[in-house]
Parts: structure tokens; C-alpha cells; sequence
């Protein structure tokens, strides 16, 4: 994967898990009200750019962990599909 598709996914990737996960958890500790309408977009402007700063650290690392854990055995190709 080139280093601009890497970019995009994780600013898409970021973008909606912030905006779900911040909703999901207003939702949880709010309840279902007008409080929590007008806290989400709040909160989600806070969670998204500290997701997006995370995932530029962790992706990596995520990525060399996965490579450990889910080696390919002799005979398997590890060119990406």
C-alpha cells in the first residue's frame, strides 16, 4: 500500500471511529437525550484528531505485531493481493 491510500484509509479509518465510538460511549454514560445530542459533536471533534495522532504511532507497530503473529510458512507468497 502506497503511503497516500496508508493517509486516506487511516483519516476514513479515524473519522468514523471517532465519530461511532464517541457517540457509542456519550450514549452509554448520557442515556438517550437532548445532553447527549449536543455533546457528541463535541466529543467527537476531541476524540478524532487525538485517534488520527494515535494511529500514525500505533498503525505501525500494529503492523510489524501482525507480520510477527501471522507469519507466511515456506511455499506462501507475501506480496499483498
Amino acid at each position: 500500500m502506497n503511503k497516500r491510500s496508508i493517509l486516506v484509509s487511516q483519516i476514513i479509518m479515524t473519522f468514523l471511529m471517532a465519530l461511532t465510538m464517541s457517540g457509542i460511549m456519550g450514549l452509554v454514560a448520557l442515556g438517550f437525550s437532548p445532553a447527549w445530542l449536543s455533546a457528541w459533536p463535541k466529543q467527537f471533534l476531541i476524540a478524532w484528531p487525538i485517534a488520527f495522532a494515535l494511529t500514525m504511532v500505533v498503525w505501525p507497530a500494529s503492523m510489524a505485531l501482525t507480520r510477527v503473529i501471522v507469519r507466511p510458512s515456506a511455499g506462501e507468497s507475501t506480496s499483498e493481493a
